[in-house]
């Protein structure tokens, strides 16, 4: 009886490793596309595509705004001024200041 309890302890032992293994492997994958998504995009040098893919709650139309808000006035001088461009608020820019650079 024992020989068998040793087995199922060892097996026991195995098969938590192995689990244990597989979360952390997980949280590194996770770990991974936290710190993709949070890739900084500068919205002085960036394309109106780039700006849109990489700014949450923004597309094509009001990243093509957020560039020629850029062309009239010249370069952003700091993250905040985005709300001074149409349809850009300062909701969306707080949602997005980690993910933006000058």
């Amino acid at each position: 009886m024992s020989h068998h309890f040793v087995k199922a302890i060892t097996l026991s032992v195995f098969l938590l490793a192995g689990t244990a293994h597989s979360l952390h492997a997980a949280e590194a994958k996770t770990d991974v596309a936290v710190a993709e998504s949070a890739a900084t995009v500068s919205i002085n040098g960036a394309s109106a595509e780039e700006l849109a893919s990489a700014m949450n709650g923004v597309g094509l139309k009001k990243a093509q705004a957020i560039v020629s808000y850029r062309d009239q006035y010249g370069p952003f001088t700091e993250i905040e001024q985005l709300k001074e461009v149409p349809g850009i608020g300062s909701a969306l820019v707080e949602r997005n200041v980690m993910r933006l650079k000058l």
